[in-house]
């Protein structure tokens, strides 16, 4: 038996609708990325915090210990070194980087201690434990502690693998967009 597939038009013509099907397509999902950008919310891909969708909240005051925040990572060495690794992902911060989504748990004046986990004011931070080497075995470097300087924030992340304060350090307040809130998310 013998079976006879039509299509209609020229293959050329059904390549030209495939390439501007597939090009419609990725301007509707590229148009919805931009347009949730630009509306205040952000996909987290990483396992710091639960994976999904979330709302940048406007802070209208000082940010506090306990505050889940997106900030703008500093151009910094620590944080070059960071993209090249693979830690930041590519973003809309300056530096081309993803804004970070952390917890606050020490504000200026505050005094961190790094050893085998971090302590605030000589407090432990529970699931604070630093990893010696990275996914690829490279040394990780802990940042030396000392007191949290005016208009900065120390961060942190429960999950082990998280770049965070216990390695970069504090960080200006300044680049704190917004509250974290989340919208549809999973925790795996």
């Amino acid at each position: 038996m013998k079976i006879t597939v039509f299509a209609f038009g020229t293959r050329r013509a059904q390549r030209t609708n495939a390439v501007v099907l597939l090009a419609l397509a990725a301007s509707i999902v590229g148009g919805g990325v931009a347009a949730a950008t630009v509306g205040g919310f952000r996909i987290n891909m990483t396992p710091s915090e639960p994976l999904g969708l979330w709302r940048i909240v406007p802070l209208d005051r000082p940010a506090d210990r306990g505050d889940l925040v997106f900030v703008c990572p500093p151009q910094t060495t620590a944080m070059r070194e960071a993209r090249e690794r693979g830690f930041l992902r590519a973003g809309t911060c300056p530096g081309g980087v993803a804004p970070l989504i952390k917890t606050v748990i020490a504000v200026a004046g505050q005094h961190v201690e790094i050893g085998a986990g971090v302590t605030i004011d000589g407090r432990p931070v529970p699931s604070s434990d630093l990893a010696v080497q990275d996914g690829n075995g490279r040394p990780m470097t802990p940042f030396s502690g000392g007191v949290v300087p005016d208009e900065s924030v120390f961060l942190h992340s429960p999950f082990r693998g998280s770049y965070d304060s216990r390695y970069f350090g504090p960080l200006p307040a300044s680049g704190i967009l917004g509250l974290a809130q989340p919208v549809l998310t999973y925790a795996p």
